[in-house]
């Protein structure tokens, strides 16, 4: 519950609590924060927002962030075209390549299904996944999504989708521990993860 504070503060935190692992009291530190900003650096902050999705769109291709229409996970002179790493969002891409162990594409499906949540099955686009499995020979696709509910249910959906393809779908390691997030997986573990991959 929100102090008694200035009606105008209010909204700021609401909307600051939308981060995630942002709780009421984080939100309010950050919003009385936000008020000792000189207004330059605020309408500064406020261009960025307002233009960052514009700058930075979606991959037209995978998925992943880019400024250049195709970004660089995309370049098959550097990539390996057979191998499809499947991901809930383009965070994911920059933890994997810093391990510096995956070579393969990407292929970002923005969410992970939570029907409670309205993330329906039908949002996976799964046509768009068979798609660059033809295109490319894809013969590997690892599924690396977070290790919860939500990434097992999205998993074993898309595997059930792929079966028909004839082709190789793993899983990363469950050395992951559960109710992980990439986002905060170390490099070395997330390595031995990508590494010690299983037939799922």
């Amino acid at each position: 519950m929100t102090r008694n504070y200035p009606t105008e503060l209010v909204p700021l935190i609401a909307e600051l609590k939308k981060l995630p692992g942002i709780g009421t009291k984080t939100a309010e530190r950050f919003a009385f924060e936000l008020l000792g900003w000189p207004k330059e650096e605020l309408l500064f902050l406020g261009e960025i927002l307002l233009g960052i999705k514009d700058k930075i769109p979606p991959c037209i291709i995978c998925g992943c962030l880019t400024n250049l229409g195709c970004c660089p996970f995309c370049d098959q002179s550097t990539r390996d075209p057979t191998q499809l790493c499947v991901i809930a969002s383009a965070r994911d891409a920059f933890a994997i390549e810093e391990t510096r162990t995956y070579k393969g594409l990407y292929h970002v499906v923005e969410h992970l299904l939570s029907p409670l949540d309205g993330r329906h099955a039908s949002q996976l686009n799964i046509e768009k996944i068979q798609k660059r499995i033809h295109q490319n020979k894809v013969g590997e696709i690892i599924l690396a999504f977070d290790s919860t509910l939500e990434g097992d249910t999205t998993a074993l959906y898309i595997k059930s989708q792929l079966q028909p393809e004839a082709l190789s779908i793993s899983r990363l390691a469950f050395g992951l521990p559960m109710g992980s997030s990439l986002e905060y997986i170390d490099g070395s573990t997330l390595s031995r993860a990508l590494k010690g991959r299983q037939t799922f």
